[in-house]
């Protein structure tokens, strides 16, 4: 493509959109992974803003659906406490626009989650064979509906999470939330859910390729639980052990199911290349038998290579 600048022609050209090019092998230097990654980003972004655009149509009945849990906790707080006082609130000219665009966005995000989960794993895993293809299609198959998962407990742990901070308001005083406030506080939720539904799914499939042992697992998976629920408690928004519960066990179930696939992928890849060095060994045997029947027929005692 070529623009006409003051009378000169000046050629644009496209090819830094694309990807580049992959030695058989997958091997990449620096500055070709950096190339990778700005490839990726910039094909999850015009996705992810694509998605903001569509779901821009559809703000109003979005912002009624994110403020769902913010009802349903201010309704059960009210009901133990009837004299409590909280308002949601806009504040600033600009703040229904940032509000709108920020609504737009996750939803954007979430409507596009198998373009930038691909995109993801493509990076990770860059010069993907056919059998590997294979693989990420079945990580974008496992992955979207997973993250789609955690989202939603995201979504309703949140007024469990938001009764009991508001809880903590003293009597007589007013409690103005900011709604943009509260809604950064939704997404980073609700992300950090989806995103903690994948981490058990991306352990396996770097298992699947060999990165990761299923042993190493085994030998690990004290600490890693132990981190799960530390990673519960601080991601979960309040001080209660149901929200850091609903994130944390869902995230071991997962671990122990990905750990028990990776044990039985390990034995299968332990038989294939037992069973291929035996056939190695029984086609060794045969050459050897056979050289020992030809030196045999030519009445020579040494049945080994001949020398040209």
């Amino acid at each position: 493509m070529s623009l006409t600048i003051k009378g000169r022609p000046v050629r644009l050209s496209l090819a830094w959109l694309k990807p580049p090019p992959l030695p058989p092998d997958g091997s990449m230097t620096l500055f070709e992974h950096l190339r990778e990654l700005r490839y990726r980003l910039v094909v999850a972004s015009v996705a992810i803003i694509v998605g903001m655009i569509v779901a821009w149509f559809f703000r109003e009945d979005l912002m009624a659906i994110l403020r769902h849990p913010y009802d349903v906790a201010i309704a059960q707080l009210k009901a133990k406490n009837p004299g409590a006082d909280t308002l949601l609130v806009n504040n600033g000219i600009a703040s229904p626009l940032t509000l709108a665009m920020k609504v737009s966005a996750l939803a954007g995000a979430l409507l596009t989650s198998p373009i930038w989960l691909y995109q993801f794993w493509a990076f990770i895993v860059p010069g993907l064979l056919s059998r590997e293809k294979k693989w990420a299609l079945i990580f974008i198959g496992a992955a979207t509906p997973l993250f789609a998962s955690g989202v939603a407990v995201g979504y309703l742990v949140m007024p469990k999470g938001i009764m009991v901070l508001l809880g903590f308001t003293q009597s007589g005083v007013s409690n103005l939330q900011d709604v943009n406030q509260f809604l950064s506080f939704l997404m980073r939720i609700m992300i950090a859910f989806g995103i903690a539904f994948l981490i058990p799914l991306v352990v396996l499939m770097l298992n699947l390729l060999g990165v990761v042992k299923a042993e190493h697992l085994s030998k690990y998976r004290v600490y890693v639980i132990f981190g799960t629920f530390v990673f519960g408690a601080v991601a979960t928004p309040s001080t209660d052990p149901f929200s850091m519960l609903a994130l944390a066990i869902p995230m071991t179930v997962l671990f122990l199911a990905a750990e028990v696939l990776a044990h039985l992928f390990d034995r299968r890849k332990a038989r294939r290349l037992a069973a291929d060095d035996g056939s190695v060994r029984a086609s060794v045997d045969d050459d050897v038998a056979l050289r020992r029947l030809e030196a045999e027929d030519e009445g020579r005692p040494d049945w080994g290579p001949s020398t040209p």
